[in-house]
């Protein structure tokens, strides 16, 4: 039995009124992976006031992660949000009118994934957490660092849920800072009125700014350890991508450069070892594959399922893993919640509700691998080889593969265990930051630059001449200022190895000729079109395309680079009138959900 809330309770146990014991780390795990675990129901007629959940660190920490595993109950929300109002994911024969609506941007009022009252739930959830933190502060229950460490946290994902609102809403969110009881309470506009996505945009960029800390936990502490194989420090937002986005979108591409290269540069400090040039730098390594790869060069039937690209999605958090991934959420079938992902995408064990668009299909399909000489010929797989590793047909049905490889077997097409639903939430990795690095690049004037995050390196757009071996003037950018300034030399007279000199480059590690420009007056155009056309080729069904699409829609004030892919998507999926669509796109007032709380 729940106990009834009351005043004094927290928000973030109204998922299911839990006791916070100071037990941690096994009841900071249940609560994260399962924060509506039997084990910590209240017993009828027990009630906690805010003295008893708010004691120590540990009690601190438990609420950090109630707030997590709340947020985790929103991955099919966010999925279809982000990627079906897209033009990557369509609806299946399954799905019910209201995915039917979101792909088809015609949603009504009531429709369950368009209400932003889910993201309103957390959101108050957060406020009541960081309130009591300042408390917990105040009484010295929690000392500084340790303030600073999980106030900035919480803050940080509240920020992240009012950037998913305004992409969502536009001009329609409510801005709330405060603790209060319900959901309702947001209603009253003449309390907490609508605002423009642009002052909102300032609000959280000023917010977030101002947090006390903007680094991930730091090894050591209680929100830093290995918990059941799980690196807890991978399920926390990370600070400053968010902060890099935040001023992606607001336009302040300098400042979005900073925060993001701050990111890729992680581990560019201490011991140099292969950590220091590969982790967040998408850099070439001897001891792990991320590549598209073949076992017999050339030859396509030979794609390489076992290693490479497609086992970034597989794999454990072991060392490899966590070169890619900067924010990950695991799906773990012994805690609640259960693995949504599965029920969306799968139609084996699942109810299979949404497929890969044809127009991601025809995309992966039309472009060209880098040719290779076997047997004296020299030859290139007309086709990007990404497109079957992340997508598969099972019973004749095309799935979307990626939140899949943990609960599917790719040799197989079988559950590994039809019972054991496990899985990932992919929320950031290592090629959604290079790409929009490059987009702030390219946006700042650095063409070149975020041509060669895209194509092939640094080094390689940056190369020397021909037969010329001192590389001291090339394969860099340090006349730059930052944070366009890179060393990626690599060189033997005189001994270069630059922090950078490993950089691939996004489409040489899928094996990809190089995106050119026409050397015109709009580069900066062209530069964008290619990377958001990446965007698609890497990272589809990641959550990361109808932001991208309405970001840069905005900054060229064009709705037709948003209404032109989506009218692609449904005429190629025969899926009801794509021009009345389209029509309906050109107006930005369309792009956006109702708001009905």
């Amino acid at each position: 039995m729940k106990a009834r809330p009351n005043n004094k309770q927290t928000n973030y146990y109204n998922m299911k009124q839990l006791t916070i014991k100071n037990i941690f780390p096994a009841a900071a795990l249940l609560i994260l992976l399962g924060s509506c675990s039997k084990t910590f129901d209240l017993k009828p007629g027990t009630e906690l006031d805010a003295s008893q959940m708010y004691r120590n660190v540990y009690d601190a920490d438990a609420a950090v992660m109630g707030v997590y595993g709340k947020f985790m109950g929103m991955a099919d929300r966010y999925i279809i949000l982000n990627e079906l109002r897209g033009d990557l994911l369509e609806y299946t024969n399954n799905a019910d009118e209201s995915l039917r609506q979101i792909s088809t941007h015609n949603v009504s009022e009531d429709n369950p994934y368009a209400s932003p009252r889910p993201f309103y739930e957390l959101i108050l959830n957060c406020n009541d957490v960081m309130k009591n933190f300042v408390i917990m502060r105040q009484k010295n229950t929690l000392k500084e660092a340790e303030f600073n460490q999980r106030y900035s946290d919480v803050a940080c994902l509240r920020s992240f849920l009012y950037l998913q609102l305004g992409i969502h809403y536009g001009d329609q969110v409510r801005y709330v800072t405060d603790a209060l009881e319900t959901v309702d309470v947001v209603k009253n506009e003449s309390r907490f009125p609508a605002i423009k996505f642009e002052v909102l945009l300032d609000s959280l960029i000023n917010f977030t700014e101002r947090i006390p800390y903007k680094d991930q936990y730091p090894a050591g502490t209680t929100l830093n350890i290995t918990l059941d194989g799980y690196p807890t420090n991978n399920f926390f937002i990370n600070k400053k991508c968010l902060l890099g986005d935040l001023y992606l979108w607001k336009g302040n591409y300098t400042k979005a450069a900073d925060y993001y290269r701050q990111v890729m540069e992680t581990t560019t400090s201490g011991t140099v070892n292969e950590n220091y040039y590969t982790q967040f730098k998408l850099g070439w390594s001897t001891t792990f594959n991320h590549y598209v790869s073949y076992t017999r060069a050339g030859d396509a039937s030979s794609l390489n399922y076992a290693d490479g690209w497609r086992v970034i999605f597989e794999r454990g958090y072991d060392a490899h893993f966590t070169k890619e991934w900067i924010w990950v959420l695991p799906f773990d079938n012994k805690f609640a919640p259960s693995n949504s992902l599965i029920n969306l995408f799968s139609p084996i064990g699942g109810k299979y509700l949404v497929k890969p668009s044809q127009a991601i299909v025809d995309n992966w399909n039309t472009q060209q691998q880098r040719p290779v000489t076997v047997a004296g010929s020299t030859t290139g797989i007309p086709y990007d080889a990404r497109g079957s590793l992340s997508t598969r047909t099972l019973g004749g049905q095309p799935v979307a593969m990626k939140f899949l490889y943990n609960y599917i077997n790719y040799a197989t097409n079988l559950p590994v265990d039809p019972l054991v639903r496990n899985g990932k939430w992919f929320l950031y990795r290592q090629t959604h930051l290079h790409l929009r690095f490059a987009e702030a690049a390219n946006r700042d004037g650095r063409y070149r630059l975020a041509l060669s995050f895209l194509n092939s390196g640094i080094g390689g757009a940056f190369a020397p001449p021909s037969g010329v071996t001192d590389v001291t003037n090339y394969q860099n950018t340090l006349s730059y200022s930052y944070p366009y300034n890179f060393d990626a030399r690599n060189g033997s007279i005189p001994y270069y190895r630059g922090d950078w000199y490993r950089h691939i480059g996004i489409r040489a590690r899928a094996l990809l000729t190089d995106f050119t420009v026409n050397n015109t007056a709009d580069s900066l155009l062209q530069v964008e079109n290619g990377l958001i056309n990446e965007g698609a080729l890497e990272n589809a069904f990641e959550g990361t395309r109808w932001p991208d699409l309405v970001r840069v829609a905005l900054h060229r004030n064009d709705p037709a680079f948003l209404a032109d892919k989506i009218f692609a998507k449904l005429q190629k999926d025969g899926v009801g009138d794509a021009a009345a669509v389209r029509a309906k796109l050109m107006s930005r007032l369309n792009w956006y959900l109702p708001f009905k709380l």
